[in-house]
């Protein structure tokens, strides 16, 4: 059988991994004459302020039931990606933080609410404005039915009558990563939708993943510059309180094309816009290639004398209301520095059954199957270095037989600490998760577009376990760059696996 030819995506991914050899030549200096806003300013429109419904309880406002839908609006967006604390810096411009992280703190997404007209928000579109917990109109006119088309008529957005599409501006992040920004992109991306699924549990929406969609039309929608920013994913809002909009899930991905006719050759510097104008969709391949086969997936790495942990365990108490989700998706903060110290076996379990299991947690009123893309091209592998109860070594976690499977024996700091671009927090983590897929499966069955996927449903997961561990009092920070033929030397596994994400865990120095 003849080898397929390389994709598009192939490619990005080998010329935007880091290497020993090669690292320091293609480093740069940052430019500080031209660094980011991480804001968008709208000269013209109308502004909603939502402070005020955040701030004070229903009966402050004569219309009980407005004020209860816009208190439940500003609650969403606040925790989805609001403003969370304000740094003062050497300038006089400050850092501000957001509920969602992001890789340098540059925040390349922005947050779009399309409304369709609903008795309390005229139909038009608006930006989500962060840093004065806003919503700016600035276009007010019926928009619903181009959201459709562009979505090539999706079922979810028959019925909801609110949507928000997050956009890149790729600068934000290129301006510091070059062109492997566009990873950092989809994991920022996959953060933002842990956080909008998890928010909207707790203020009765039910967010709807669309991943597939006509580029061009939605970016003309949202009247972007496609040489700069795209639209990158759209929900369909769906209000709980409303019986009509209590949807069944629809279909999250559809696929792009595979491009293998493409230039080599793109200077370093453009090969982020060329990729992303590859994965696009056109409605001609989405109708020749709309139906998905979701293959049902099975735990890999069954070795018959491995070491088998079981991993079912108790759920978190996220407490009344779920209030100690709320607040710690407002205090959630990478962690700087280990201290080396172990975890327990028992505290590992708890963070892989929250971000692996949600169906255990539909008695606190969180969504038993939230939307990813496809999870069965996602893999995790767990490097332990110290866990109290865990032998030392590296682990594959199968998630449907929720059990860890031993698959190399030996204590690995020193290497994560090198994999980790001589970051100690490989170094002093207890444990060490990674996110892998089969690239070129992936692509097989979604195109070069899986690219995006891969990395927002490892970003997805990824929040998942930052917000389990902070609320368990454990140190978390997620780590985009990496030697990345290191990794699957580590974990033993083929070359062809991409590694996508790693997220540290252990004591908070």
């Amino acid at each position: 059988m003849s080898e397929l030819p390389l994709s598009i995506a192939q490619h990005y991914h080998d010329r935007t991994k880091y290497d020993p050899d090669t690292i320091a030549s293609k480093s740069q200096g940052l430019d500080w004459d031209n660094q980011p806003v991480p804001f968008k300013d709208y000269k013209l429109g109308t502004t909603f302020d939502l402070k005020q419904y955040f701030q004070v309880e229903s009966e402050t406002f004569a219309d009980e039931s407005a004020t209860l839908w816009w208190r439940r609006l500003s609650r969403l967006l606040l925790s989805s990606y609001g403003l969370t604390a304000r740094i003062a810096t050497m300038t006089e411009t400050p850092t501000y933080l957001r509920a969602a992280p992001s890789a340098g703190g540059l925040y390349p997404a922005e947050v779009y609410l399309i409304s369709r007209g609903t008795p309390f928000l005229s139909p038009g579109l608006y930006n989500y404005q962060p840093q004065t917990h806003s919503l700016l109109q600035f276009w007010e006119s019926e928009v619903w039915q181009s959201l459709q088309s562009a979505c090539f008529w999706h079922p979810i957005l028959e019925n909801t009558q609110l949507a928000i599409v997050i956009s890149a501006v790729f600068y934000r992040s290129a301006w510091r990563y070059q062109d492997r920004a566009y990873r950092r992109i989809f994991l920022d991306t996959g953060h933002l939708l842990g956080n909008i699924e998890l928010a909207s549990a707790l203020n009765d929406f039910r967010p709807h993943l669309i991943g597939g969609f006509q580029d061009e039309a939605l970016n003309r929608l949202l009247y972007l510059d496609a040489k700069t920013e795209g639209a990158i994913a759209v929900i369909g809002l769906a209000d709980l309180l409303d019986i009509k909009q209590n949807l069944p899930t629809g279909l999250t991905a559809l696929p792009s094309a595979i491009c293998t006719d493409f230039r080599a050759d793109v200077p370093d510097g453009q090969l982020l816009n060329y990729f992303h104008q590859a994965t696009q969709i056109d409605e001609e391949i989405t109708r020749s290639r709309q139906k998905i086969d979701l293959l049902p997936k099975s735990d890999k790495y069954n070795f018959p004398f491995c070491l088998k942990v079981p991993t079912s365990t108790l759920p978190i108490d996220w407490g009344a209301n779920l209030e100690g989700l709320e607040n710690t998706i407002f205090k959630r903060r990478s962690t700087r520095a280990y201290t080396g110290e172990n975890l327990t076996l028992s505290e590992l379990k708890a963070l892989l059954d929250f971000t692996y299991q949600p169906h255990h947690y539909i008695e606190q009123n969180l969504d038993k199957t939230p939307d990813y893309f496809d999870l069965n091209l996602i893999e995790t592998f767990i490097a332990v270095s110290g866990v109290d109860g865990l032998e030392e070594g590296c682990y594959y976690y199968a998630p449907k037989a929720q059990e860890l499977r031993q698959i190399r024996f030996k204590n690995f700091r020193r290497e994560l600490h090198f994999l980790c671009l001589g970051q100690n927090l490989g170094r002093d983590a207890a444990a060490v998760l990674f996110h892998t897929a089969d690239l070129k499966t992936a692509i097989a069955q979604y195109g070069d577009r899986v690219y995006r996927y891969l990395h927002m449903d490892a970003g997805h997961l990824g929040q998942r376990l930052n917000l389990a561990a902070i609320y368990l009092n454990l140190g978390v920070s997620g780590i985009a760059g990496f030697f990345d033929d290191r990794v699957n030397e580590v974990l033993g596994i083929p070359v062809d696996e991409a590694a996508l994400y790693i997220t540290t865990l252990g004591r908070a120095r």
